[in-house]
């Protein structure tokens, strides 16, 4: 990722489209085409930050694949809203908001914070639910 000219504050925020999206977010994205481990019962009470669920998520081929790209696209464009704003609000669906979401936001939010001049913030809205 490029220099940022100034300090960007983005907000990477898991959710569950069936409890809604979230208001004002300025970048969505959807990744409930990645298997659900709400489908193993072994995995259903867990959440996205559990190594179990994590392996899961993480041996479906389209996640590496969807991660190469969605990283390569907010390195593009997270310099250029910082050049515009001083806050940046991304969200991450799933169904439920418990297990993918949790997953693909704590890695956005670890591929982010290796960016100079950005203060990186995750909420996992709906793990409680």
């Amino acid at each position: 990722m490029s220099i940022l000219k100034r300090r960007l504050a983005v907000e990477v925020v898991a959710f569950g489209f069936k409890h809604g999206v979230p208001p004002d977010l300025d970048l969505l994205f959807d990744v409930r085409f990645l298997r659900n481990p709400n489908w193993q019962p072994e995995l259903e009470a867990l959440t996205g930050n559990d190594p179990a669920v994590a392996a899961f998520i993480a041996a479906d081929p389209a996640t590496s694949a969807f991660l190469e790209r969605l990283f390569a696209l907010l390195d593009f464009l997270v310099p250029l809203y910082a050049n515009e704003r001083a806050e940046l609000k991304i969200g991450i669906g799933c169904t439920g908001g418990r297990h993918r979401s949790v997953y693909i936001a704590r890695r956005l939010c670890s591929h982010l914070e290796s960016a100079d001049g950005l203060h990186v913030r995750l909420m996992t809205r709906d793990t409680a639910k």
